[in-house]
């Protein structure tokens, strides 16, 4: 099919080209859009220049899936080109916020809940990064022994809040004593660490916050988990890493735990080592480590997960979707041939 992209130009938009390219996906062609400011570009794809035109004169006839490579915090372009791009017969998969709670647009982890994706009427919503990765980790427990309540605290990247988000810590740590203002982090990230992700909302937490409550709620199909979420920046370039306690409302085992976690897809679990940021760049999948039993509540697990935001957080997973999509488009028509 031909894929259309919106955002080509962004940290996201540049994952997803490179994501296509390693995944080998089908391409009958490639339109690429960005705003205004950035049209005109070329960016080089499998050995060929394609051309950046502006999104405010797209023409996303012929495409089978549009991308919507929106920053995290940001208002996405797809509020005002996705319908557009769903009448000429595509299918979105948005990386921005815009949509992901409405209750017609599926919120899919392919790992968790990949039947959702028949729901779609033309949009599919990629999930928050943070979401994603703590999702992945928790999927197989809530399947077997169902979760009730998650703590969890995440200690995010600068890439999360776009290429500005990398160019304030760059700028920042080369000078000394700096006391940059700018308009990407609320205080200074060099040498720091920021508890606010978004602007605060409801009870005082912050919009990020309430993205890991919400999304978790909706990709797992159960409202009734209760997620406790601090979300907080922190002065590394790319990977998210997330402190996650949980507890079960069956009766369960560490081993048991350490025994889904290995075979969980996506997931790469280590019961020895921990995982860093600094040893997963590029890599689709989430990482597991220091799980432990809490000293004192009977089926309750404490563990550390990290993985690639640019990638399994948001430009994986998209591919992923359209996958699904794909995967879905092929079994139709199998299924007609056969008719």
């Amino acid at each position: 099919m031909i894929v259309g992209l919106v955002g080509a130009t962004g940290l996201v938009g540049q994952t997803i080209l490179k994501v296509l390219e390693e995944r080998r996906f089908p391409l009958a062609g490639l339109k690429l859009w960005a705003s205004s400011r950035s049209a005109g570009r070329r960016i080089r794809f499998k050995g060929k220049n394609y051309p950046v035109a502006s999104v405010e004169r797209a023409d996303f006839s012929g495409c089978g899936i549009v991308f919507f490579a929106g920053t995290e915090g940001e208002k996405g372009a797809s509020r005002r080109y996705a319908q557009k791009a769903i009448a000429a017969g595509a299918v979105v998969i948005d990386n921005g916020a815009d949509f992901r709670m409405h209750p017609g647009v599926p919120l899919i982890v392919p790992e968790a809940n990949p039947g959702d994706v028949k729901k779609h009427r033309g949009l599919i919503a990629n999930p928050n990064c943070s979401t994603i990765q703590m999702v992945v980790a928790l999927v197989s427990i809530h399947k077997k022994y169902k979760i009730k309540r998650i703590v969890v605290s995440t200690y995010q990247a600068v890439s999360g809040a776009g290429r500005a988000g990398v160019d304030a810590l760059q700028k920042e740590m080369q000078i000394a004593n700096c006391k940059i203002k700018n308009s990407v982090f609320p205080r200074k990230i060099a040498y720091n660490v920021i508890p606010q992700i978004s602007d605060f909302s409801e009870l005082g937490y912050s919009g990020e916050e309430w993205k890991m409550v919400r999304e978790t709620q909706k990709i797992l199909h159960d409202k009734n988990i209760a997620v406790n979420a601090t979300t907080v920046r922190v002065p590394v370039m790319t990977g998210h890493s997330e402190s996650v306690y949980f507890e079960t409302g069956k009766n369960c085992s560490l081993k048991q735990i350490e025994a889904l976690l290995s075979k969980a897809p996506g997931v790469v679990y280590d019961g020895k080592e921990f995982f860093t940021p600094a040893e997963l760049k590029d890599s689709d999948m989430t990482y597991v480590s220091r799980l432990r039993p809490d000293p004192v509540k009977k089926n309750a697990f404490v563990m550390w997960v990290v993985a690639d935001n640019l990638r399994k957080g948001a430009a994986t997973n998209a591919v992923q979707i359209a996958e699904l999509l794909l995967n879905r488009q092929i079994a139709k028509s199998a299924k007609k041939n056969l008719i």
